[in-house]
């Protein structure tokens, strides 16, 4: 199947993951910790960027938006988005803050600590006037849809995301959010709106943790009438993935089962597989269904990864949604 005339923007904070990949053979003796001994390192695109990276995975061209320091790290993240054909028209450099990184290492596939470097304050007015008319520019030329990636980073705020919604619908673009807490509720108007199961729960201060269907679904009724958005989709983990829209109603997705490695990632690839399904025109049970399954194949990977097409093309056509 061929996604290589469907256009996006992806805007949000952008992130680059490092891996130090090595081995542990022995404490050590300064202090009760594992020695790694390093063998390699790898740099990734992550937050937006690897939404953006899982959209250039399935052929479609992308647009990043967001900000990044000057840095060793900027200069990095913008190398690793440009060798796989992401537009960085849309980034801009904030020598204030750092390029958000995240260092993981890792030894014989099991993570031993995470290192972050970032700022979460707001871009200064300044910078957020210039991403204001990158996106505009961009909107303009009426992309297939417009992603929303929000990590608590700064990138993104209220009156930009409202920026943002009332663009995309004065050119007709839908736009599909991934939320986190500080702009959980700035969404009113989007298209689809993607919070996994915790993030609900905090949001409506309510244990959502262990609650059955029936609980899950109250709650998203209450999320729908505090904030108007045509097309819920919440990620339950192990559970699946729960969907609403008004004339679809609850669609309940299992998990496939996999050999679970490593989640990190796994909502990047949904909202990603989710956009590129309501380009193609995709009801919206298959966009939730084909979204399901390419989350959880990227789960039997180390690290932060794309959706690799083939197999999930391959195992969509055998469970007969494509």
């Amino acid at each position: 199947m061929d996604f290589s005339a469907l256009r996006f923007v992806v805007m949000g904070d952008v992130m680059l993951d490092r891996y130090l990949y090595g081995k542990v053979q022995r404490i050590s003796p300064e202090a009760p910790v594992p020695i790694l001994e390093l063998e390699r390192e790898e740099n990734r695109l992550g937050g937006a960027a690897n939404v953006a990276l899982n959209l250039r995975s399935l052929g479609c061209q992308v647009s990043l938006v967001g900000v990044i320091g000057e840095d060793s790290a900027g200069s990095l993240l913008m190398e690793e988005a440009q060798k796989v054909g992401i537009d960085t028209y849309g980034i801009l450099t904030d020598d204030t803050r750092p390029t958000t990184t995240k260092i993981r290492l890792i030894a014989q596939k099991h993570h031993l600590l995470r290192v972050d470097r970032e700022s979460r304050t707001l871009m200064p007015p300044p910078l957020q006037e210039a991403l204001r008319l990158k996106l505009q520019s961009l909107i303009q030329t009426q992309p297939h849809a417009i992603v929303l990636e929000d990590y608590d980073k700064g990138t993104l705020h209220e009156t930009l995301i409202q920026f943002a919604i009332t663009t995309a619908q004065k050119y007709n673009v839908p736009i599909l959010v991934d939320p986190k807490k500080e702009n959980f509720w700035h969404y009113k108007g989007a298209t689809l709106f993607k919070p996994n199961l915790r993030e609900l729960g905090e949001a409506l201060q309510i244990s959502l943790s262990e609650a059955p269907l029936e609980k899950i679904q109250e709650a998203i009724h209450k999320l729908r009438e505090r904030m108007l958005h045509t097309y819920t989709v919440v990620t339950l983990s192990e559970r699946g993935v729960v969907a609403y829209g008004e004339e679809e109603g609850f669609l309940h997705f299992p998990a496939h089962y996999r050999n679970i490695v490593d989640v990190s990632g796994a909502g990047d690839t949904v909202i990603s597989v989710l956009a590129v399904s309501l380009a193609m025109q995709f009801p919206i049970s298959k966009a939730v269904a084909l979204a399901n399954l390419a989350g959880g194949l990227v789960c039997e990977h180390v690290g932060v990864v794309p959706v690799p097409k083939e197999m999930w093309l391959d195992q969509a056509r055998k469970l007969g949604l494509l």
